[in-house]
């Protein structure tokens, strides 16, 4: 009989253990399949920066802020434009930068009450295979020296500025499409209104400078680093 009692609790013993192994399996399945998800990686910070940027034509340094005042030329060509190179990102990016008029200065136009200028420039932003992304405009009035921007560092010594400056400032923000990551700038238009009796002008040769760019920046989110391809052995 004591034999008979011995046996039956060892084998109580086993199948105490296998049933907690079982268990232990069934609630770590369990909570593999019912359990919270494991979280997502956090998205990355949006980032604001001054992107690299091609400029054919550069009017010149400020004299005032040290900015860099880059001409938009009339075109049709991408390649022929502005290139500023939107860094790789996740989901749309947002492009900005302050659009001028060009003003040609002259004292002695304004000494004669002959300097009012009415200016309307119209640029596009496209895409290398010439896609439209977005227009931008900007307008102003010049009746004195007081409404240019700032003067242009000149090329004859240093205290000399060039006649052309910029004049009136409109601030530009476009929403650049995910997977662009080249934006050319062209002029599309330019409208001069001169004093009355003078007339009006209308420019859209290609290779003119009708208009001013500075300030370029463009946030983004980063795109993720790509995983290096496993080795094969």
């Amino acid at each position: 009989m004591t034999v008979r009692r011995r046996t039956f609790h060892a084998a109580a013993v086993v199948a105490a253990i296998l049933l907690s192994d079982v268990s232990g399996h069934g609630v770590a399945a369990q909570a593999r399949r019912g359990g919270r998800p494991t979280p997502a990686p956090p998205a990355p910070a949006t980032k604001t920066e001054a992107p690299q940027v091609q400029c054919p034509s550069q009017l010149g340094i400020g004299v005032r802020t040290r900015r860099l005042y880059c001409d938009v030329l009339t075109g049709r060509d991408p390649a022929e434009g502005i290139q500023i190179t939107i860094p790789p990102h996740t989901g749309t990016a947002t492009l900005s930068f302050e659009l001028h008029n060009r003003h040609l200065y002259s004292e002695e136009l304004i000494t004669s009450n002959r300097g009012y200028r009415q200016y309307t420039a119209t640029i596009g932003a496209l895409t290398p295979d010439n896609t439209l992304i977005s227009r931008a405009v900007v307008q102003s009035e010049f009746r004195a020296a007081s409404e240019l921007v700032e003067r242009i560092v000149g090329d004859t010594g240093a205290n000399s500025v060039k006649a052309v400056a910029p004049t009136g400032t409109e601030p530009i923000r476009m929403t650049i499409p995910a997977g662009v990551l080249t934006v050319s700038l062209l002029g599309e238009k330019l409208t001069v209104i001169r004093p009355d009796g003078d007339g009006t002008d209308t420019f859209t040769a290609p290779g003119r400078p009708i208009a001013l760019v500075s300030s370029v920046m463009v946030e983004y989110r980063p795109a993720p680093a790509r995983r290096p391809a496993a080795r094969r052995r």
